[in-house]
Formats: C-alpha cells, structure tokens, sequence
C-alpha cells in the first residue's frame, strides 16, 4: 500500500513539495561526492610539507576521479530514469532487471579503471600538466597509485546513489554520502597532520570513506521499495543496457567533457605559465595549475548543487512523462529554471565579494602574494557569469530526464568539449596565462543560446497534445 501511495504522490503532490524531498537529498549527495577529492585538496594545501606542490599535485590527479565517475553516471543516472520511466509505466520486470545491470556493470567497469590508471600512470599525469616541476609529479604519481585503488568502490557508491533515489529514498542515498565524507575527513586530519603520511595518507582517507559508502548503500538493496532483485536479475541483458546506457550518457558527457576541458585548461596553463615572467620560476611554476585546480574545485560544488537539482527531479519527471502528465511535466521546468537562476546569482554574489577569503580556506596565507593576486583574479572571472552555467547544466539533465538523450548530449559536449576545450586552447594565444581565466563565462554565453532552443522546442512538444511524444 506504501508503494502505492508514493507512487501516486508523483503525479499528484505540489511540484514545489515534491523538488524539496527529491531535490534536497540529490544535491546534499552530489556536493558530499565533489568534497571526497576537495577535503583532500584543504588539508594538503594547509598541510607546511605539502603545501602548493601538494595542492598542484591533487588538481593534477582530479580529473581521472571525474573520469570514474562519469562511468558510474551512466549507469546510475540512466538506470534511475529507466526505472522511473518503467515505474510510471508499469513495467517492473524490466525495472528491477535494470537495477541488478547497472550495479554490475558499475563495479566491473570501476575494476577496469583501477587496472588502466596503475598501469599507464605516466601518460596520464602528463596529460593533466603533472610535470610542471619534479616536486610535483612525484606528488602526483604517489596519490594517484594509492586513490585508485578505491576506485571500484567509488564507481559502485556514485551509481547507486542515483537508484536509491529514484527508488523513493534519497534521504538514504544522502545519509550514505555523508557518513563516507565525515569518515574521509575525520581520516585526513589523523593521516596527514598527526601521522603525516602526505598525499598516500589523503588518498587512504578517501578510500576507507568511499568503501563505507558504497557498502552502505548495496545493504540498501535487498530492501527497494519499488522492485524486488534476486540471483536471476544479476546477468547481463544487452537489450536492457542499450535503454539504460542512452539516457546516462548526458551525464557521461557532462563529467567527461570536464575532463577534457581540465586536460585543455591544464596543458595549456602549464604552457603559458613556463612563458609568464613570474611563473615561469622554479619555485612558482606550480601555482597556476594549483590556482586553476582550486577554481575548478569550487566551479564543481556550484554545478554539484544546479545538477543535484535537476537529478533530483528525474524520478519525478520521469514518472510524469510515463504517465502522460505533460501539464505537470512543464511546470517542473519553469520551477527549475528560475531555480537554476538563484542558485547562480547568489554564488555570483559570494565569488564576487569574497574571492580572498574563499582562496584562504586553501593556504593561502602559507603562500606568496603572487599566488593570492592570481587566485583572485581566476576565481572572481570565472564565476562572473556563474548564473548561465547553472541554466546549461541543469538543462541538460532536465533534458535527460525527458527521455531526449541526443539534445541533453549534444548540449554537453557543446558546452564543455566544443567551448569548454577549444576556447582555453584559442584564448592564450592572443592573451597569454590570463586568456585561460576567461573559458568558462565565454563559454556559458555561447551555450546559453543552443539551451533556449532546445528547452522552447521541447516546450513546444509538451504543449501540443497530438504531437507525437519522442521520448516514448
């Protein structure tokens, strides 16, 4: 009966009730998710035998952690809006099916990762600027063999998370994260202030925090509301992963396309960083890159809460969408949206006004002046129009969770592979290191215009009760 009525309550309760009970527990996951790579970064870069080597050292390693968990969206993410779909629908059997694929797939894909970073170590470090001096590769090269061995935990907890969700329980998805992060933090103070075991010892704390969670949340399993698993789902259905696969891959993209953009962004300031006059010294060759880490880091959690808030509505929408509920389906764009603008107006503000004590909160005071000057500059640029970065971002996973898996895949790869690579590759041409600070806000422009398309076209097919429904 239980079921029932949280079923129902999808199509029928206040869309403003519903976002906050969804919502909430999504964007609190995703934003404890960024932190696991960002409360390493804080105690390394406080920490005085680490410092802007260490911190540089952890920009360097972050994007092979996106890298797993752009793999682990899209199983989580396309398995929580197939399941909401078939929920909506009444197709159970290939819901809890779909459920038992993606927790497989995620695993073994997390084991594959782990094998290929501890081999090829080196090209990789490379390809995200980890040879700006010797200080910092071997930093680099230590974190990296000790993180990855988390990694199949980490893919399984990030997968999972999304599921749980969509099966009626965030606020347990939620809890899990937590109880992961508070471990990871906890574990960083020990392992890198007391027993002062550097980059392993914040890599070790990640590891122990991301296998906690991801325990905690496969406990979660044997107990769905909405489906019951057993040993006849857990076979690979090939038919099943190509629906489940497709409305991931938004997500895939987003993740991945920061990737490249990280590898542009960081080749290139490494660059033109040996160009500069005062970074091409030895002894500040590794703040750029560190600087640049340190923005990114906090561009993450901004989008963590844009995209949790339009991930949190894909069970809702999904469900609206199986159910014929367009009405319903559009009002929950127009609250995302103006949501989306908040969010982004309120961090415009905060990055604005308090760029110095924000950078403070990652050594700053252990460091010369010219890496305060440059991390002010970097982060008051590249939130200065953090508002349309909001929109496009959570746009796409809106589009995702209407069953339009093209449009939301061609507006990530738009936005951070076209622009989001290309540009940080154009614009130091013309204005050296500081061209690089620009990316992100000419970017969003450029982008902004494709999201109005795609969302008044998508409007336009709601709207329309004899238009045939493509995400069907």
């Amino acid at each position: 009966m239980s079921e029932i009525q949280t079923v129902d309550a999808r199509e029928s309760e206040s869309i403003g009730k519903l976002m906050i009970r969804y919502a909430v527990p999504c964007i609190v996951s995703l934003l404890v998710g960024a932190l696991y790579n960002i409360v390493d970064q804080i105690f390394i870069s406080n920490a005085d035998y680490l410092g802007s080597y260490g911190n540089a050292a952890n920009a360097v390693v972050y994007p092979l952690t996106v890298i797993a968990l752009a793999i682990a969206v899209i199983f989580g993410d396309g398995c929580g809006a197939y399941l909401s779909i078939c929920l909506g629908s009444r197709q159970k059997e290939n819901a809890r099916k779909s459920v038992a694929n993606a927790v497989l797939c995620a695993f073994l894909a997390g084991l594959i990762i782990l094998v290929i970073y501890q081999i090829f170590y080196h090209p990789l470090i490379a390809l995200f600027g980890g040879q700006v001096n010797e200080k910092v590769y071997q930093f680099s090269r230590e974190y990296l063999f000790w993180i990855s061995l988390g990694i199949p935990f980490y893919v399984l907890g990030q997968c999972l998370s999304p599921i749980i969700s969509a099966d009626g329980s965030p606020k347990y998805a939620m809890k899990a994260m937590i109880a992961g992060t508070v471990t990871n933090i906890a574990l960083d103070a020990v392992f890198i202030y007391v027993f002062r075991w550097g980059m392993m010892g914040a890599a070790l704390a990640t590891i122990i925090g991301q296998i906690l969670c991801a325990v905690i949340l496969l406990l979660y399993l044997p107990h769905m509301q909405s489906v019951q698993l057993d040993r006849s789902c857990f076979h690979l259905n090939s038919k099943l992963l190509k629906k489940v696969v497709p409305l991931g891959m938004s997500g895939f993209f987003t993740q991945i396309s920061i990737v490249l953009s990280m590898a542009a962004v960081q080749n290139m300031t490494a660059k033109y960083s040996a160009l500069d006059p005062i970074f091409s010294q030895e002894q500040y060759s590794q703040i750029p890159i560190a600087v640049i880490g340190i923005a990114m880091k906090f561009f993450q959690i901004v989008i963590s809460v844009a995209v949790g808030l339009s991930a949190g509505c894909i069970p809702l929408v999904g469900y609206n969408v199986g159910a014929g509920r367009n009405d319903r389906v559009l009002n929950f764009m127009k609250r995302l949206l103006t949501t989306e603008v908040l969010i982004g107006l309120v961090a415009l503000v905060v990055f604005e006004v308090f760029p110095l004590q924000l950078i403070s909160i990652f050594g700053a005071a252990n460091e010369s002046s010219y890496y305060t000057e440059f991390a002010v500059s970097c982060l008051r640029l590249f939130f200065c129009l953090i508002f349309l970065a909001c929109v496009n971002k959570g746009s796409s996973i809106f589009l995702q969770a209407l069953g339009k898996p093209k449009q939301a895949s061609i507006l990530s790869i738009l936005r951070d592979v076209v622009f989001g690579a290309g540009l940080p590759l154009i614009l130091p041409v013309f204005m050296g290191l500081r061209g690089i600070l620009y990316f992100i806000p000419v970017a969003d422009v450029l982008t902004v215009f494709v999201t109005i398309y795609f969302l008044r076209h998508a409007c336009q097919e709601l709207k329309a009760p004899t238009a045939e429904q493509t995400y069907k």
